[in-house]
């Protein structure tokens, strides 16, 4: 299986910058259904993320009892709450997203399981799948059929195991990730150490990032980050490509100054500008 480098020189070819006449909607609109009682941080972690990266607008779906998290925690997103207090129940939506990020911290109470797979029924605008939204796919693998194709799916190890089933090597695992995202043509970001991005049978290689990232909370910021991309027009592969890029790159560049073990999530929001200005640089 070839395998393709993320590197600086791959970006550059993808990254778009900012138009002078740019305005907030004209940046796309990105919302984000997460959250449940006692995990409210991965909502605001994914929000504030896909405000970071670019998106013009970003409204945040959540259960009753984040409101108030929200609108404190992240003051430029926009909120709209479930019916139920402390969980997902009906995802239910007036805004016309450009993109969606679906699965930090929804949990897995029956209620969410059946409004998730009405979700996904229903569903038509280019999505990001994380977290418990996995674990729900996992369990209910015939709700594999209504993912769009160019879904973008973002797995931690344990997550891809349960997707796909266990594996003796890496190859292994490579071949089986090819197989499932060539069967329901959906793109699968695989975080590890490094993070591979398998769109059937291309398979990327990402370049940037070390241990600063083994944290909580920081694949809830990439799920913010690439929904984010894709809302401003990125198609899926160049979202998926950029978004681990960048992300890896703002341990890069401040675990040398605050260390890997001092970084959390929130690092990787604060240090995202950086990431930007990185990538904006000229080639020496």
């Amino acid at each position: 299986m070839k395998t393709t480098k993320i590197d600086r020189g791959q970006i550059l070819t993808r990254y778009k910058p900012m138009e002078s006449s740019a305005h907030k909607g004209t940046q796309g609109h990105a919302l984000i259904i997460a959250g449940s009682y006692g995990k409210m941080g991965a909502a605001c972690l994914a929000t504030k993320a896909a405000l970071k990266s670019g998106c013009g607008l970003v409204t945040a779906f959540i259960p009753r009892c984040g409101y108030d998290i929200l609108q404190i925690s992240v003051p430029e997103a926009m909120v709209v709450t479930d019916e139920k207090r402390s969980h997902l129940s009906d995802i239910k939506f007036s805004v016309a997203p450009q993109a969606i990020g679906i699965g930090p911290g929804i949990g897995q109470e029956p209620e969410t399981k059946k409004a998730f797979a009405k979700f996904l029924k229903t569903n038509t605008s280019p999505l990001v799948i994380d977290a418990d939204g996995l674990n729900i796919l996992a369990a209910n693998p015939s709700q594999l059929q209504w993912l769009m194709s160019g879904c973008i799916l973002t797995p931690h190890p344990k997550e891809l195991e349960r997707l796909l089933g266990k594996w003796d090597s890496e190859k292994q695992k490579l071949a089986l990730a090819v197989r499932f995202s060539t069967e329901y043509k959906v793109l699968i970001v695989m975080k590890g150490a490094p993070t591979y991005i398998v769109d059937q049978d291309n398979i990327y290689e990402n370049t940037t990032g070390n241990a600063a990232l083994a944290t909580g909370g920081s694949g809830d910021v990439l799920t913010g980050i690439i929904t984010s991309l894709l809302a401003q027009g990125y198609d899926a592969v160049s979202a998926a490509i950029l978004g681990v890029y960048l992300h890896g790159l703002t341990a890069d560049i401040a675990a040398p100054d605050i260390s890997q073990e001092a970084f959390t999530a929130s690092d990787i929001i604060n240090n995202l500008g950086r990431a930007f200005v990185n990538i904006q640089q000229p080639i020496a």
